[in-house]
């Protein structure tokens, strides 16, 4: 049997009771607490910890941290983003592209180093067939009323009037691009821009001739000629006012040569459309609906 008096065995001190008693504001230590405090401060249970996407959790970083990665050209993801454009904006550049004020960059001022491909792929998309549906319409009011004639629907137009309007939304602004980069290595204070950004100017530009297509159902050559400058005009100030910074402080051939081609190949495009798709009125029959349309406007 162990000594009452053994050293190893714990003895409770009645002084520190006494002291604790004396000095009640006094500062204790607890082995229990601190020993207990790490499971207090142990986080609680998720059940969605385990499950956690590790890609959510990589985007999350990449948000937060303002970096996004890039992802290959020929992939679709690169071009969705292209297309993630509100409304009001694409209402905002088509006003601008019909309407331009002078002096101002389209990319500037409307795209703001934004680009899409929204409102330039329906803007080809409509006039493709405003000018098929035009030139068809326009083609049956000139031949109504002829004893011989037969209507026939030309669906080829639309295969044509696409292959033209698409070439030139995407193969010219290709070709400005390149030119632009590799005047850019050789001068290397001007103003540079992305491929999407000029054909993004290219597609608004375009929007002009959607209306100008539909007036030209009129079998009045004149109302069709003095259309097609209004809207060469509007549609050559866009590109004119864009590009005209990006070339301004290269050697002066150079900005004559591209300045020239951007509004010949404008113009060629216009006076092409309207000389393919509407042909020149014949004269008019009597009884026609053109002469219809003409003597209304002789009284109007």
């Amino acid at each position: 049997m162990a000594s009452t008096n053994d050293p190893f065995q714990f003895h409770e001190f009645e002084e520190a009771g006494n002291l604790l008693e004396a000095n009640k504001d006094a500062t204790t230590i607890s082995i229990e607490e601190d020993e207990s405090k790490p499971e207090k401060q142990r986080p609680a249970f998720s059940p969605a910890g385990d499950d956690e996407d590790p890609l959510a959790s990589d985007d999350k970083t990449e948000l937060l941290s303002g970096q996004k990665k890039s992802v290959p050209f020929w992939t679709f993801e690169y071009y969705q983003r292209f297309f993630d454009v509100e409304t009001h904006h694409v209402k905002e550049r088509i006003v601008g592209s019909v309407l331009p004020w002078p002096g101002k960059n389209f990319i500037h001022t409307y795209l703001r180093r934004n680009p899409d491909l929204y409102g330039p792929f329906w803007i080809c998309t409509t006039l493709v067939f405003a000018i098929a549906i035009s030139g068809n319409l326009s083609n049956f009011l000139m031949h109504l009323g002829k004893p011989n004639y037969k209507y026939t629907p030309e669906f080829q137009k639309v295969t044509i009037a696409a292959t033209a309007i698409f070439s030139y939304a995407w193969f010219v602004p290709l070709a400005l691009w390149g030119f632009l980069l590799w005047r850019n290595n050789k001068i290397m204070n001007l103003v540079s821009y992305s491929f999407m950004e000029i054909a993004c100017v290219y597609g608004y530009s375009l929007s002009i001739y959607i209306p100008t297509v539909i007036l030209w159902i009129l079998p009045y050559e004149w109302l069709r000629w003095c259309t097609i400058v209004v809207a060469l005009v509007l549609s050559g100030s866009v590109l004119g006012t864009t590009f005209w910074p990006a070339v301004r402080d290269d050697h002066p051939k150079i900005i004559i040569a591209i300045m020239s081609a951007i509004v010949v190949l404008n113009a060629l495009l216009a006076v092409g459309c309207k000389t393919y798709f509407f042909s020149k009125p014949e004269e008019v029959q009597p009884g026609s609906p053109v002469a219809l349309l003409e003597r209304i406007g002789l009284l109007w």
